[in-house]
């Protein structure tokens, strides 16, 4: 293992990358609609809980994205959390300046935020607050809607800049009063 330890702004970049694939991640999309129509969706793996009372969720996005004022604009959107088999979808929201929703059947939520059906699960949320975070903005949304995961469905996992699959070759029981492992 190779330690950095220099200030922040000597840091290798592509080696702080590496270090954070590490981390093994969800992958979702976030979509919303603007007033006049026009839809914004990207695949982001920096979704997190924030808090059970009140619902909050967080993702983040870019300051240099393209479409970053719409989002910062959003009264409304949606964090769908893509099934295993839904890499395409991933693929199709990570592209920047193309058509991603030619020819994809959406469903409409609560909110009228668009939703990628067949999701894992699917928060609606009402933006809350927003935060400066170095070369990103951080959203953070109240759930005022969502569906609770298919039985059996798997997560699409990404790590080490790929996406993986779940093995239940080592299952772990987490003890039942284990609730600081989810910061709960």
């Amino acid at each position: 293992m190779t330690a950095q330890t220099t200030e922040s702004r000597d840091l290798d970049p592509r080696a702080f990358r590496n270090a954070l694939g590490g981390f093994a991640t969800g992958v979702c999309v976030v979509t919303a609609e603007a007033d006049d129509g026009e839809r914004y969706g990207m695949t982001v793996n920096s979704f997190s809980s924030v808090s059970l009372d009140p619902p909050l969720v967080l993702f983040s996005v870019a300051t240099a994205a393209r479409g970053i004022e719409g989002w910062r604009a959003a009264e409304h959107y949606a964090v769908n959390v893509l099934a295993w088999n839904q890499q395409d979808i991933s693929n199709r929201f990570a592209r920047p300046l193309t058509d991603k929703w030619s020819g994809l059947q959406i469903d409409t939520g609560v909110t009228g935020a668009p939703l990628i059906p067949d999701a894992l699960a699917r928060f609606e949320c009402r933006a809350e607050h927003q935060y400066a975070g170095g070369d990103h903005i951080i959203f953070v949304g109240r759930v005022v809607a969502f569906d609770t995961p298919r039985p059996g469905a798997e997560p699409l996992v990404f790590h080490g800049g790929r996406y993986r699959e779940l093995t239940h070759e080592h299952d772990i029981t987490v003890p039942a009063d284990a609730l600081w492992l989810h910061g709960w």
